[in-house]
């Protein structure tokens, strides 16, 4: 099933877990009218303070597996062993008025969207550096050193995928990022420009490959 056609194309922040693109997203709805956030739909279960139909709508994986069925998914995808999705209700409810709908999901979901919605804004956000990256993940107090390691496996699998997005933004300072995000979804420039893989995207694989003890020199032979 289709998605509807928003007044103002949706912009899809995604990024490695631990680079902030949730926290921008919540800033700047919070922030900003024009900026509303389409709720996911996960399997996976509540965070700390999480409230359902606010963070996530969290559902069983039945549940999700059914709305699948049902075509009620603009996109899913499996990430770390749940499911993951952006429901068509939500992504309606949140454009309505003509407003600019942030989808907080990863690159399996963005690629989905750029097909749904060509016209969407893709932007990668990316963390200043792999010790800062390993520090958010480690201080978030949940995950220990296993998790942490298949995190970083999927990060150098999200990195290979940043060529598909518009714009790359380093999140080393979490309020000049909010304003860059905002600037360009306010420019309405949906038309992608990206000109290659950025000299940070590159730094940060080498420096992950590093850190998960892999041999870059044969890789790049």
């Amino acid at each position: 099933m289709m998605p509807p056609s928003p007044a103002a194309p949706p912009v899809v922040l995604s990024a490695p877990s631990g680079a902030g693109k949730t926290s921008i997203a919540r800033a700047l709805v919070a922030r900003e009218q024009d900026f509303a956030f389409s709720v996911s739909a996960t399997t996976r279960p509540l965070r700390g303070e999480e409230v359902n139909g606010v963070d996530y709508w969290f559902l069983s994986r039945e549940e999700f597996l059914e709305m699948i069925r049902r075509g009620e998914f603009v996109e899913w995808a499996e990430v770390h062993g749940e499911l993951y999705g952006t429901p068509l209700s939500s992504l309606a409810e949140a454009s309505e008025g003509g407003r600019h709908v942030i989808l907080d999901i990863d690159v399996q979901g963005a690629r989905q969207i750029r097909e749904a919605v060509p016209e969407a804004l893709l932007l990668f956000i990316l963390p200043p550096s792999v010790p800062t990256l390993l520090s958010r993940l480690a201080g978030r107090g949940t995950e220990g050193d296993a998790a942490i390691r298949r995190r970083l496996e999927t990060a150098l699998e999200e990195l290979e995928a940043a060529d598909v997005f518009d714009h790359h933004i380093v999140n080393e300072d979490l309020e000049r990022a909010i304003r860059e995000v905002r600037d360009l979804v306010r420019k309405g420039e949906t038309v992608s420009r990206n000109d290659g893989v950025p000299e940070e995207v590159l730094r940060l694989r080498a420096g992950i490959e590093s850190v998960l003890g892999r041999d870059t020199t044969s890789d790049s032979q």
